[in-house]
């Protein structure tokens, strides 16, 4: 079957439809694994994993790398293919059920890395950092907030090439660390309505012959 390479292919809207695909392909993006070594990590049935592993790998969004012999059966071993490119314009032309597909499965994969992060100590370090921000923007402020993402996504990939030379100088350097970082940037929406407007009280008229009294 023809890989996936657009977002709005509805091969990957419907791959992306299932909780449990999603949390295979995140785990396939990462490691080689067979569907028992997958139901394993995700203590689920194999019977489920496997139907789940063939529905993507039929989709073309993973691959087998490998088979070995298991007591008289074959286990398969598979690996994530790339996931579709999105740019700019072509997110702007994605189908709203393509976006919320997409939005699904890397938010999911967001909570997941996280949540594990943070329960390994993964931001215990005095640098390590988090916040939220809330801004009010016009066209303008938005589109060069959207570059400065941009920017820093360009500095970032600089960042890891230049650590990618002494690593591989010295691979067993103390300090040598899988840095998980996530931008993202969006129209804000509201998690509670806004407070009512107070009614300010009004005096009480009076009339002309009590003011003249």
């Amino acid at each position: 079957m023809k890989k996936i390479t657009t977002l709005d292919d509805p091969r990957y809207v419907k791959a992306l439809s299932h909780p449990l695909r999603v949390r295979i392909l995140a785990i396939l993006e990462e490691r080689t694994a067979s569907p028992v070594q997958l139901a394993q990590l995700l203590d689920a049935s194999l019977g489920v994993v496997s139907y789940h592993v063939r529905t993507l790998e039929r989709f073309g969004l993973i691959k087998l790398v490998r088979t070995n012999p298991v007591r008289g059966a074959v286990e398969h071993h598979y690996r994530a293919n790339a996931r579709p490119t999105v740019s700019d314009e072509s997110w702007g032309n994605a189908a709203p059920i393509a976006k919320q597909a997409f939005l699904s499965s890397y938010l999911q994969q967001v909570a997941a890395y996280t949540n594990a992060a943070a329960a390994a100590g993964g931001f215990d370090r005095a640098d390590a950092h988090f916040s939220r921000t809330v801004a009010k923007l016009d066209a303008k402020g938005w589109a060069e907030l959207a570059k400065a993402c941009e920017q820093l996504l360009t500095k970032i990939d600089a960042i890891e090439a230049e650590a990618a030379k002494r690593i591989a100088k010295d691979p067993h350097a103390g300090g040598n660390v899988d840095a998980g970082l996530v931008i993202m940037l969006f129209e804000a929406a509201r998690l509670a309505a806004p407070a009512p407007r107070r009614k300010r009280a009004r005096r009480p008229r009076v009339a002309a012959a009590d003011r003249s009294s």
